[in-house]
């Protein structure tokens, strides 16, 4: 139970690899704070399943690139739980879109979700934990994409390789205070976000062929890395990168 008596809150939580880290948060011994713009219905299902293995579990949904929302969050979620402990910042949006054919618009709401939000949610939580003198975790989420090429993501890559460099530079100015800052680069995960590639043979075999253990990951694959950051086994780890890949970025 590397995370007794700790209190996660991650962003992002109703599927996919947001769901994971919060299930592995929880088994390791966390309660969670589950948070997502989507429906409820998903995020109360999780917390059902977080109460299942003893722990406590609240539901807050809320826009993770909205000031007002973000501040709302940290003050029911610090209210109603107790001071948050470790924070992910996994909440993000992917579209496909021709560099030449791409809208204000659709760079603007992928930057706002991948960036915009991991940068206010660690200063609204920065801020209350340094206010209370307490220690705390930060793991961002980026992606494979902040180190390889893949087509029509020149608004997607560049927020999540700008993910890196917020990690640095946050861990440079906060560390000092007691708070370490860390990022998770996933690979191919199979999540709902990448069904249409989990259901595309062609597609998929050539993704696989590129990958050193030849399988997509699982969400619990990126949660139990970010509970070993977050635990106290990483306590001289912070400022860093991890590609969590199976081998996808050096081959």
């Amino acid at each position: 139970m590397k995370l007794a008596n700790k209190v996660a809150l991650v962003t992002g939580a109703a599927q996919g690899i947001g769901k994971g880290i919060a299930e592995v948060m929880a088994s390791k011994g966390a309660d969670v704070v589950v948070s997502d713009i989507k429906s409820c219905e998903q995020m109360d299902s999780l917390a059902e399943w977080v109460r299942g293995k003893g722990r406590r579990a609240m539901v807050i949904r809320a826009d993770a690139s909205n000031r007002e929302q973000v501040e709302s969050m940290f003050e029911r979620a610090w209210t109603e739980m107790g001071a948050i402990d470790i924070l992910v910042n996994n909440a993000g949006i992917e579209t496909i879109v021709p560099f030449l054919e791409m809208t204000d618009e659709q760079w603007r709401d992928v930057t706002m979700v991948n960036l915009r939000s991991e940068w206010l949610c660690s200063q609204v939580f920065c801020r209350r934990a340094i206010a209370a003198k307490r220690p705390g975790v930060i793991v961002n989420i980026g992606s494979i994409q902040a180190g390889r090429v893949l087509p029509g993501r020149t608004h997607y890559a560049p927020s999540k390789l700008a993910i890196e460099a917020l990690t640095r530079n946050m861990s440079a100015e906060v560390t000092p205070m007691g708070i370490r800052v860390n990022c998770i680069h996933p690979g191919l995960i199979e999540t709902p976000m990448t069904d249409w590639v989990m259901k595309r043979p062609d597609l998929l075999s050539g993704v696989l062929g590129q990958i050193s253990m030849g399988r997509p990951g699982q969400p619990c694959e990126i949660g139990t890395v970010a509970a070993f950051l977050a635990s106290d086994e990483a306590s001289y780890v912070t400022g860093q990168s991890f590609y969590v890949d199976g081998g996808w970025i050096g081959k």
